[in-house]
């Protein structure tokens, strides 16, 4: 394992990232866009995606991306959880990303595919279920697959079909949009039917869509733990203000318990995220073992963190108008996705030989 301190890389990329989304990431208008059904703002991913670059971080540079790692990506992520941003990044840039990195990169269709996802010009998804962990089972076929996140966005499906995987053009497939719980992160069921361009065999394909959603279940846990930093750092400033009988609110000594525990769990929420990140940057053969044990600690810890927001800030919590909502909602869909923390726990049990009682 690797220091998993930051480095001065990654400090820089957060504050370019943080900035974006400081300057463009209101999530009142985020609110807005969302109930209309449309969480995305174009003008921000471009951002972020093209002229910031961070949609080929995860790409070499000999394929048109940045050459970066999975360390660079989780921050990326750390910080898109802090403003609950509605963008495609864990999607597209990671998990089909890795999907596709995963498979011959000398091929022309998936070169060329990386090459527009890196450069932001394309998007692209796994069409699988937003809850496929990385070794549960995977859809097969030309049936309807439903909860398939950013598909209603995507230009490209990357669909698992009995005899391979498939790059499918998403106009070719029947993409009904569904109400999801996190109204920020849209969720819809694809079917595919035939066609689109083969990418690899069965076995290579499957084994590509499992180190995606590895590599998506592993950095989901750095935007759970940006979720549940703000939502911790927010409530302090909150109860720090807000007063009662003349005194802060957050002076209580009952609610000073309660801030206190989250700030340990978010300590070492940062340090189970960080070591999964590390685990895949650096190809460990640990690398499961320390998604699972971050999956498994960190989806808990977001929710607890929003569920604490909501209830310390009173009665404003509960309103539309302010963003804790936004960000328990998004906590509880994170929590099911790439695998339930009770899935990464039996997966965390299987690694280490712990046999049940």
């Amino acid at each position: 394992m690797t220091d998993l301190l930051y480095s001065e890389t990654e400090d820089d990329l957060r504050a370019a990232v943080r900035s974006l989304v400081a300057a463009r990431g209101d999530t009142a208008a985020l609110a807005a866009r969302a109930e209309a059904g449309s969480p995305y703002d174009p003008r921000l991913w471009a951002s972020l995606a093209a002229e910031m670059g961070a949609a080929g971080l995860l790409v070499p540079e000999k394929l048109g991306g940045q050459g970066a790692s999975h360390r660079e990506a989780a921050v990326v992520l750390e910080e898109l959880g802090r403003g609950v941003v509605a963008a495609p990044y864990l999607t597209s840039s990671v998990v089909a990303t890795q999907a596709l990195l995963s498979l011959d990169t000398d091929t022309e269709a998936v070169a060329t595919l990386l090459a527009e996802l890196a450069e932001g010009r394309r998007t692209a998804v796994l069409a699988v279920p937003l809850s496929a962990a990385p070794d549960g089972p995977l859809p097969e076929g030309t049936g309807r697959v439903t909860g398939v996140a950013d598909a209603a966005t995507a230009d490209v499906l990357l669909v698992l079909r009995a005899d391979g995987l498939y790059a499918v053009e998403a106009a070719q497939a029947v993409v009904e949009p569904l109400t999801p719980l996190d109204l920020t992160r849209p969720l819809a069921a694809v079917t595919a039917g035939e066609g689109g361009t083969r990418l690899a065999d069965a076995v290579a394909g499957a084994t590509a869509v499992r180190s995606g959603l590895l590599a998506g279940a592993g950095l989901l846990a750095s935007e759970q733990l940006g979720i549940a930093e703000w939502c911790l750092e927010e409530t302090v400033r909150h109860t720090g203000e807000r007063h009662q009988f003349n005194r802060p609110v957050g002076s209580f000594q009952a609610l000073k318990h309660r801030m206190a525990q989250l700030w340990l769990e978010v300590v070492s929420a940062r340090a189970a995220a960080r070591a999964a990140a590390d685990a895949l940057a650096t190809g460990s053969p640990e690398a499961a073992l320390s998604v699972a044990v971050a999956q498994a600690y960190c989806s808990r810890v977001a929710v607890h963190a929003a569920e604490e927001c909501v209830q310390l800030h009173g009665g404003i919590g509960m309103t539309w108008e302010h963003p804790a909502h936004l960000y328990l909602k998004r906590a509880k869909a994170d929590e099911i996705a790439l695998g339930t923390p009770g899935r990464h726990k039996e997966a965390l049990a299987a690694l280490v030989d712990l046999q049940a009682p």
